[in-house]
């Protein structure tokens, strides 16, 4: 190594470290210090590379390696070697180079001194909505808190709905036709104080049924109450002659099809008849006339829907469903009597009828639990004076007594259950509207007949969910979560719960499970064009439908709920319901360690 060679490694090696840059190289001292060769690190060359082109001094790669790492100086001098500067700390003057003396003056300046980047600042809160195919609304039960957008719940999504009577008056104007020997309640929707209408279904061919029905509508219009036959038990009440048909207070139901519901044919004939301003196309007045003998004769029009303030099932499941098919629409809360066979959805014996009905029509206290003492509540009743004279109006308040109160309600108020149901609807391949339904347990998408699996494509909100290849696939509601789909293998959800539940029937594949769903999904399905065969779809068991290829289901969630009315509440009703017709975990007790 020439001694031009040392001078400058010793100077690059002084200049480095100050800089804080390491490069191995030492000043010469004794002959046995010095390494074999000096060593620069690869980041100093390349800052010595960079220097030189920067200055427009030719270096090839060649002479700077031979003259670094051969220790000869070559084209460098002294004059150009770089002043690197530390990588942790630039330069200012490189970086204010392209920038005017006043802006790197004002860059200089200290933090404190410096002026602030924003003058004002706006501060954001975070708004939330629940919004459900366009339609959104602020007043949800999630909420922001603090002023870091940290989110809490106001309350559960659901909850046990319940009503009582604050105040009602049974004061009906009687006219008392002594000739007649009858009273007639002057009943009417312009009236201020109409007299309460219960509808009465009872299970079709079951003679011991009829008889307590006969028995209760007896007790019934003895306390005031407005009765609601359908023509079959009308039928069946003539042949008992203790029954007063020309009663004003024993009505005929005649139910009519609800605008927008039903097949084809009916959709059309509904939407004409009731017009667009009527909820169940029923007639505006109460009083129809006959010509009879060049004379119009007043008689009383039959009832319809928007007649009953309360529905009583006396029969099973079954008949409950019929209820939720014959009100398509809004629906009175329904008290389910059992009368059937399992009466899964039936808490009320047949004993405990009557009572039931004046409870929940507020003619009588909710007792919530059983009393054994007298209890004692004011009704109406049409009961006629015996002495004749003229006719004359009055009010007739009566008492009657127990022997025991019925065990009803919870806090001195009725519980229900709003049952969920399903809208469903069958569209053409051309998107024509086939058929619609109001569906309280179940829809069933089958294979029907043909020996081919069901070839079904699914879609949630327009998101493709899968492709069916099983014998069909069931879309339920919580309350029919016990039936069709609980044999299918799909979960056990309580009726409160806002759900759809998705379960196939015996798929062709491991991976396909029973899914629970949202209430507020709007569900298809559809036939594609390279299916096998074509499927069937069923409500609630009925109204068995083809669907050709191209056709479609949509099902989503129904805006008219069935309210059914609960002995305590829901979740007792369930839960007994549960353990008393399918036995719900129930096995022998282990005995305890001794």
């Amino acid at each position: 190594m020439g001694f031009t060679s040392m001078i400058f490694l010793g100077v690059l090696a002084v200049q480095f470290a100050s800089y804080g840059i390491t490069t191995n190289a030492f000043i010469p001292g004794p002959r046995s210090s010095l390494p074999t060769s000096p060593r620069i690190t690869s980041k100093s060359l390349q800052l010595i590379r960079a220097y030189s082109q920067k200055n427009a001094q030719t270096l090839s790669s060649s002479d700077a390696e031979s003259s670094v790492l051969n220790g000869t100086p070559g084209n460098v001098t002294e004059s150009s070697i770089p002043l690197p500067q530390p990588p942790h700390k630039p330069s200012s003057s490189n970086k204010n180079k392209n920038k005017t003396p006043d802006a790197a003056n004002k860059n200089a300046l200290p933090r404190s001194k410096r002026p602030p980047l924003r003058t004002t600042r706006t501060k954001r809160k975070m708004e939330l909505a629940w919004c459900n195919h366009g339609n959104c609304q602020n007043v949800i039960r999630e909420k922001v808190v603090g002023e870091h957008n940290h989110m809490e719940l106001t309350g559960p999504a659901t909850g046990q709905v319940a009503y009582s009577w604050e105040q009602y008056s049974m004061e009906s104007v009687v006219e008392e036709e002594i000739e007649l020997g009858k009273c007639k309640f002057n009943v009417g929707k312009n009236n201020a104080t109409s007299t309460p209408a219960v509808l009465i279904l009872v299970k079709r061919e079951d003679d011991e049924l009829t008889k307590v029905a006969v028995e209760a509508i007896t007790e019934l219009v003895g306390y005031g109450v407005q009765v609601l036959v359908d023509e079959t038990l009308a039928g069946e009440l003539g042949e008992y002659d203790h029954v007063d048909l020309e009663s004003d207070l024993i009505r005929l139901f005649e139910p009519r099809p609800v605008p927008g519901f039903g097949t084809g044919e009916e959709l059309q004939q509904a939407i004409e008849k009731g017009g667009a301003n009527s909820a169940y196309g029923i007639h505006d007045v109460d009083v129809c006339y006959e010509e009879e003998e060049e004379e119009f004769v007043e008689q009383p029009c039959p009832a319809d829907l928007s007649d009953a303030d309360l529905i009583v099932t006396l029969g099973g499941d079954g008949l409950l469903m019929y209820a939720s098919q014959v009100f398509s629409g809004p629906v009175p809360p329904i008290l389910p009597v059992a009368g059937g066979s399992m009466g899964f959805l039936t808490p009320f014996q047949r004993e405990e009828m009557v009572e039931a009905v004046l409870i929940s029509l507020g003619l009588r206290h909710v007792n919530s639990e059983t009393r054994n003492e007298d209890s004692s509540a004011e009704t109406c009743s049409a009961m006629c004076a015996d002495s004749i004279g003229a006719k004359q109006t009055h009010i007739v308040p009566t008492k009657f007594n127990s022997q025991q109160s019925l065990a009803f309600g919870k806090n001195n108020k009725i519980c229900i259950s709003m049952r969920m149901r399903l809208d469903c609807r069958i569209f053409n391949a051309d998107g024509s509207l086939k058929s619609r339904y109001n569906v309280l347990n179940e829809v069933v998408i089958d294979r029907g007949s043909s020996p081919y699996l069901a070839s079904l494509e699914c879609y949630c909100d327009d998101v493709h969910l899968t492709t069916v290849q099983a014998d069909g696939i069931i879309f339920s509601t919580p309350t029919g979560s016990t039936a069709y789909s609980m044999a299918a293998g799909g979960s056990v959800v309580h009726p409160a719960v806002p759900a759809i539940l998705v379960t196939p029937i015996c798929p062709h594949v491991l991976s396909f499970r029973s899914m629970v769903f949202p209430d507020h999904v709007v569900l298809r399905c559809y036939v594609p064009e390279d299916a096998r065969s074509t499927a069937c779809v069923y409500f609630d068991g009925k109204h068995r439908t083809e669907l050709h290829r191209g056709d479609s289901v949509q099902i989503e969630m129904s805006a008219h709920p069935v309210p059914t009315i609960n002995r305590a509440d829901h979740s007792s009703d369930w839960l007994s319901s549960l353990k008393r017709n399918f036995n719900f975990n129930t096995r022998v007790r282990q005995n305890p360690l001794r």
